[in-house]
């Protein structure tokens, strides 16, 4: 009861945040390291995307001011300076922006192919006073990706975390999508903040999260946040689209094809709970429950026991003695072992069954995921040169359930780790920036394994029942066919304007799958150069 008590309180408080809203990127995210990482400051890193409070504003406005100098042009000073709409009085601000992505690039390994991306997206901002914020974004997309993504699309009908990829069987190498965000933020008071977004969300302080990631595409979520001191409490409930699963299972006797009942959906609860035990040290609790819409016993709607803001609420979930909903618990923590240098973990754990749990004999219910990692700022004492290693895994039937409708993702892909279980992987990432130029590599290994066929069921894919696994027991990480990933990812950037990440962009990309078993090995080399603006996040490193 106490603990319920002090849990309600922090869920009324929040720390002086303003009203920038500020999209999550890894790539602009790691620039603010040097804050969010020292010694000298105790600040909550784990949620995104953040809205900038005080303690951050410094940096942040560095970053938006980087290379501005003075400019008597109109076209002088929106190109390099300003928004293209840019308005400030005492009390609001308001701002717009067109946003171009064209990218053109050869994939010299994978049949010489041209790629190009060719976007048009547009983005508003608006503030009033340090209480309310709205941002919205939207863009109009076609392109000719690698052959690796492209046959993902083509299968899946899904473009990687930005929603539904139309493809057709009369020209399948080309995509053809749109994508949109919309986030309204207000600050109740210094203690609240509630958001409501269509949107994407993060819980960590890696590259990956192995709690909840931003790879899949946006869902709307109910948002509130509170910090009481050393203390950080989130509660959030989401509304999803489930294209795996959808509304109706009848088909159109012409075409055979389903009849247009629309995607199903799904329903989440998430709760985080932090706490910086000192300037060095934090300590983070997750829980999740996710269940669908639709399910053996027909429709269901809101389930509003789990409206219960409280973490730990799994009494709620024990009082439904058939539970259909799959709950996962997770811990997050960080230590500042350095002045410049954080290790970082995480902990989630999907099924709990002590005799399986604490033996080595691979049984099925033993599910869990799991993260090791260190990043720093400022290497070797040279300024702005950022850095990480991490690594990443998770058991067999991780984050799957026995109902594939409430399994953990959202519009067909997973909610954590984009390879969904049964892998292994290891990340480093480099980021220099001198002025206008930023210089970024990433290099990915990584193993997991795959189903020979669709009737097995190994535990990689998230959308298959673990009730039907290949085997009950002496189940180990990347069973099945083994796939051995090699990935590098190495750009250099000129930026024109910080306001909206306006640059131009030249990349290099290699992939190299190996799938011994059968003899085959997929490899994309590709060179790229584009004009790019905004400040999206998309892993295309699977």
């Amino acid at each position: 009861m106490v603990l319920s008590v002090v849990l309600l309180s922090c869920a009324v408080y929040i720390g002086n945040a303003q009203s920038t809203y500020q999209p999550y990127s890894y790539q602009f995210y790691q620039k603010l390291n040097n804050v969010l990482y020292s010694t000298d400051t105790r600040l909550h890193t784990a949620l995104k995307p953040f809205i900038i409070d005080s303690a951050l504003q410094p940096r942040y406005d560095s970053l938006m001011q980087l290379g501005v100098t003075e400019r008597a042009s109109w076209g002088g000073r929106k190109l390099y300076n300003e928004h293209l709409i840019d308005i400030k009085k005492d009390d609001h601000t308001f701002y717009a922006d067109f946003l171009p992505d064209f990218q053109i690039g050869r994939d010299f390994a994978g049949g010489g192919r041209t790629t190009w991306l060719n976007t048009r997206g547009a983005q508003a901002g608006l503030t009033i006073q340090d209480k309310f914020s709205l941002y919205v974004n939207f863009f109009e997309n076609q392109a000719v990706f690698p052959k690796y993504l492209n046959d993902y699309i083509f299968e899946n009908a899904i473009t990687p975390g930005q929603g539904n990829g139309k493809t057709s069987y009369s020209n399948p190498k080309m995509s053809d999508w749109m994508y949109s965000s919309a986030t309204l933020s207000y600050t109740v008071n210094k203690y609240l903040n509630v958001t409501l977004a269509y949107d994407k969300n993060f819980i960590g302080d890696g590259y990956r999260s192995v709690l909840l990631s931003d790879i899949s595409s946006n869902y709307t979520a109910l948002k509130l946040t509170g910090t009481l001191g050393n203390v950080q409490y989130m509660s959030m409930w989401t509304y999803m689209l489930d294209p795996v699963h959808p509304r109706s299972d009848t088909y159109d006797p012409i075409t055979g094809l389903p009849t247009r009942g629309g995607d199903n959906w799904k329903w989440g609860a998430f709760q985080y709970l932090d706490w910086n035990v000192d300037d060095r040290f934090s300590v983070g609790l997750f829980q999740s429950v996710v269940w669908g819409a639709k399910n053996a016993a027909g429709r269901r709607g809101f389930d509003f026991n789990y409206f219960n803001p409280i973490i730990f609420m799994r009494s709620v979930e024990l009082t439904n003695t058939s539970s259909p909903d799959k709950m996962h618990l997770g811990l997050n923590t960080k230590y500042k072992a350095l002045k410049n240098l954080s290790v970082y973990g995480q902990f989630l754990l999907g099924e709990f069954v002590a005799k399986n749990f604490f033996s080595t004999n691979g049984h099925v219910t033993n599910k869990w995921a799991a993260q090791v990692g260190f990043k720093g700022f400022d290497a070797f004492g040279i300024k702005d040169l950022n850095f990480l290693a991490e690594y990443n895994t998770a058991r067999p039937y991780t984050y799957a359930h026995f109902d594939p409708v409430s399994n953990y993702s959202n519009y067909g892909q997973a909610l954590a780790h984009p390879w969904g279980a049964n892998f292994r992987e290891l990340v480093g990432i480099l980021n220099y920036s001198y002025r206008r130029f930023d210089f970024s590599f990433q290099g990915t290994w990584g193993q997991f394994g795959t189903d020979p066929n669709p009737e097995a069921n190994f535990g990689g894919d998230i959308f298959k029942s673990y009730l039907t696994p290949t085997n009950e027991y002496g189940n180990y990480i990347a069973q099945g066919v083994k796939n051995n990933l090699l990935y590098g990812d190495g750009r250099v950037s000129y930026l024109f304007n910080p306001k909206y990440n306006l640059r131009i962009e030249a990349g290099a990309v290699y992939r190299r799958q190996e799938i011994p078993e059968l003899g085959k090995h997929p490899q994309t080399g590709m060179i790229t150069l584009g004009l790019r603006g905004s400040f999206r996040n998309f892993y295309y490193d699977f």
